[in-house]
């Protein structure tokens, strides 16, 4: 390896860059296994609030911005903590990303997902065109559990998944768990996947390829996880085929999860690495190590610096090369080969006993998992089901069934209406009517529900009513519903009567049955519920006459609110449209708002427009009479006793709107405080004065008082867009609330303020850098330090990581290569760009070279 030096996109320091010849001596891959479970609603296809998650809105969230993110943006900090080099890991790791949270990150942020597919271009051009990313298994079931059908479908959702993201074929795979058995690499093999990774304890012997020199090597046991992981091995089957592998060092993975040290300095996890390095005579050798990508970041905190650091300084340094499982093995091929044991997987010692017994494995505190046993043997009895049913029903509208089932990861990837189209038109056996198209769709979904029924997270714990059990029997539920709307299929008696035979360890469940009653069939969704929660929130939301809700398109064909002092009283009719089975239906509804957080809703099927003119006018005219009552007898006359109420929406709007009632509360609250605190300010001082305790009561008082200045100037802030007076004087009340709350001794909880700070600061970072202005630069860069300065004065702890991005990336394309040249750059001159390199400072960025 040559390494040349170049200062590249860094401050201060220098990158090593790596040449193109083919790595020889010590190459490094360290493996990133980046994985959430689907945590999805299977009626509303998104991720509902996770309270366990706070302060974000759930797990995937928190856990992107704890570890995505930042291993996507990783910082290389200089001993003051001020930023030198910002490194995207992706494009020194080998990682698998889950195809669904790649698809969740595709939806939630972009710039992370482009960087992703940004690392896995630019390593493929470092590697000899072999890009570090590798495909895993759609949903991450245990495959040696699975049937053929289901490790086909896996495979090949997993590589369709894989090039609909990457725009290339992936050329190895990451097993869930490392699981596998012989008929899982035989359907490997038949789809192309080149190359597996796996645990030393996995193998059972190997030994050299046979040559002419040796045609019959003896055989070396290395049960005991004794193989050589510093080369690849070849794995053949019965029918002549084969699946390469590596394995990954064992005690440095197990380092890397469980050893707090290895990953405090890159010193040190290069130390640990130079244990692993055979100092014999071979050209190259590989140390290949693999952990949970979220180690970097989420279980252990910051440690994204440390591989960054490492990729970029410490293992060049070493002399060793970065490079990937599928370079090495192109420059590399096996010499050896290997047998494995029957059926294994790295998280469990007793083969793949995790996922379907009570074998101790992942138990704690005294707990049993003899539930496992009789969950995996129900959903085996529903897979079952659903498979003949699929079967029968699915001839009646496609070519190849089973084939449409293993294409319709295309229509999963993308829902419009044009896509799902051209794909049934391609599988269909006739023109389909739209009854016809709808079912084909309720069938293709009720098998895409019966995969992620398997999910492994349903196993792994302790205990099945953790969220990860519930999960997958949610999906369970959603595909016995889905059965019964297709063929009238009864399954869910039966169902819950063989869960009953999984014991639960928490005894007001007592078993699986009553876990399924309890947590599952409350969290059903029809359609009258969806449009429930379209009448209440269109009291709220301007909806447009064509509209989404969730995975629902809604159609508003009419609608009509009258008012009445407190009383509102709204009337529609909608059509509603799963996205999902194209399932179309009609509703008239009618909600009523008392006032506060009384609501009454009731839905019921469009039956004529007589009928539907008739009923408005009805209750219109009882709305007029003044008479609740009335109004009451006249919705129950048309609509019966069903109602919905604000329990009834969806947790996201029932949350927002349960803000929005109590809004007006709280200003009212609000102006008593303000007030309270106008009249004791004087005795408040007084008390500050003499060192005395101040009555909690006043405290309170004036911490909420100052806090809502602090919100309104906040507010008039954000809203002044590029006014620079009115951004002046917003700063100047902000600034003069922070000094208050200091004479005060206030601590201040400004509702939003992080969130709003944070956004302006970026967008005006943004504005000034995209419009140069001589004449305000230097009076625009101070007024963004002095909003940072005031929000560290009232600890509101800003997180201006995309502030920073926004800022290092612009200087050192921008301005850094004109100062190193000598004159001016996109409208910057040298003494504006002085300026501008001094607000680095603020921003926590090394730009001491060119200061």
């Amino acid at each position: 390896m040559v390494a040349q030096f170049s200062a590249g996109q860094s401050a201060g320091m220098l990158r090593i860059q790596y040449d193109r010849p083919a790595p020889t001596g010590v190459c490094v891959v360290v493996h990133g296994h980046f994985y959430q479970p689907p945590r999805e609603n299977p009626y509303l296809d998104i991720i509902e609030r996770q309270p366990s998650a706070y302060p974000y809105h759930d797990w995937n969230e928190r856990i992107h911005y704890e570890c995505y993110r930042p291993n996507a943006f990783a910082r290389v900090l200089s001993e003051a903590g001020e930023v030198l080099d910002i490194v995207n890991n992706f494009e020194y790791l080998s990682f698998n990303v889950g195809p669904t949270l790649m698809s969740w990150l595709e939806r939630h942020d972009p710039e992370v997902y482009q960087a992703i597919l940004t690392a896995d271009r630019n390593s493929a051009r470092r590697c000899g065109g072999h890009g570090n990313a590798i495909a895993q298994t759609y949903n991450h079931i245990i495959l040696p559990l699975a049937d053929e059908r289901d490790k086909y479908t896996q495979i090949r959702w997993a590589k369709a998944d894989f090039r609909s993201h990457f725009g290339r074929d992936p050329e190895g795979l990451w097993l869930a768990e490392t699981a596998v058995d012989y008929p899982t690499l035989e359907v490997l093999a038949a789809e192309n996947i080149r190359f597996i990774i796996l645990a030393p304890s996995q193998t059972e012997r190997c030994r050299p390829l046979p040559s002419a020199d040796n045609p019959d090597p003896d055989w070396q046991g290395v049960e005991n996880s004794e193989i050589d992981a510093t080369r690849p091995y070849r794995c053949f089957l019965d029918d002549g085929k084969f699946v390469d592998i590596f394995f990954y060092d064992g005690p440095i993975s197990a380092d890397l999860g469980f050893e707090e040290d290895i990953l405090f300095s890159a010193y040190n996890l290069a130390g640990r690495l130079h244990q692993a390095i055979r100092h014999d005579q071979r050209p190259s050798q590989l140390l290949g190590i693999a952990t949970d990508g979220e180690t970097f970041g989420h279980h252990k905190g910051g440690t994204e610096k440390c591989i960054a650091y490492s990729f970029t300084h410490e293992f060049p340094q070493q002399g060793w090369t970065v490079t990937n499982f599928a370079q090495y093995l192109s420059l590399n091929p096996p010499t050896w080969e290997v047998v494995l044991k029957p059926v294994t997987a790295w998280s469990c010692s007793h083969g793949v006993a995790r996922w379907q017994d009570d074998c101790g494995c992942g138990g704690g505190g005294g707990w049993q998992q003899q539930w496992r046993r009789p969950l995996r043997d129900s959903l085996d009895w529903l897979r079952d089901r659903l498979r003949g049913l699929f079967e029968r029903q699915g001839s009646k509208f496609f070519r190849d069934p089973w084939r449409a089932r293993d294409e319709y990861v295309q229509a999963i990837r993308d829902r419009d209406p044009e896509n799902i189209g051209h794909f049934l038109d391609t599988h269909q056996s006739h023109a389909l009517s739209a009854s016809d198209q709808v079912n084909a769709l309720r069938l293709l979904e009720m098998q895409r529900q019966s995969l992620l029924m398997f999910t492994s997270c349903g196993w792994f714990f302790d205990e099945l009513s953790r969220p990860e059990g519930v999960q997958i029997l949610r999906y369970a539920a959603r595909a016995i519903e889905l059965a019964n709307e297709v063929a009238g299929v009864e399954l869910e008696r039966e169902f819950r009567d063989r869960l009953a035979a999984a014991p639960s360890n928490v005894a007001v469940f007592e078993n699986g049955g009553a876990i399924y009653d309890a947590l599952v069939v409350p969290a059903r969704i029809d359609f009258e519920r969806v449009a429930a929660h379209y009448a209440i929130t269109a009291l709220f939301v301007p909806y447009q006459s064509e509209d989404r809700v969730y995975c629902y398109r809604v159609q508003q064909l009419d609608y009509q609110r009258q008012v009445l002092g407190a009383l509102s009283l709204a009337v529609g009719h909608i059509s509603l449209t799963s996205e999902v089975t194209w399932e179309r239906r009609e509703f008239v509804f009618v909600v009523l708002h008392l006032g506060g957080w009384d609501f009454h809703c009731c839905i019921q099927p469009f039956g004529n427009r007589k009928n539907y003119s008739q009923m408005q006018e009805n209750l219109f005219s009882a709305l007029a009479s003044a008479s609740v009552a009335k109004l009451m007898v006249a919705i129950t006359q048309w609509f019966g006793d069903r109602a919905f109420d604000l329990e009834s929406l969806f947790a996201e709007e029932r949350q927002w709107l349960m803000a929005q009632l109590t809004e007006k509360t709280r200003t009212g609250l609000d102006q008593i405080y303000s007030q309270i605190y106008r009249d004791n300010y004087s005795i408040l001082r007084a008390f500050h004065r003499e060192e005395l305790p101040v009555p909690p009561e006043l405290q309170v008082a004036a911490e909420l008082a100052i806090a809502n200045r602090g919100l309104q100037a906040i507010e008039k802030l954000t809203q002044a867009a590029g006014d620079r007076g009115q951004i002046d004087n917003a700063l100047n009340e902000l600034a003069a609330t922070a000094v208050e709350a200091e004479q005060m001794r206030c601590h201040l909880a400004i509702p939003g303020a992080k969130t709003a700070l944070e956004t302006w600061i970026y967008q005006w970072l943004d504005h000034l850098l995209v419009a140069v202005d001589p004449e305000t630069i230097e009076a625009d860069c101070q007024r963004l330090a002095q909003v940072i300065a005031i929000a560290t004065d009232l600890s509101l702890g800003l997180a201006l990581d995309r502030v920073q991005e926004r800022y290092f990336f612009y200087v050192h394309q921008k301005i850094v290569p004109m100062l190193d040249k000598g004159g001016s750059s996109g409208g910057w001159t040298r003494a504006q760009s002085a300026v501008l390199l001094s607000l680095g400072q603020r921003l926590g960025v090394d730009v001491s070279p060119w200061l």
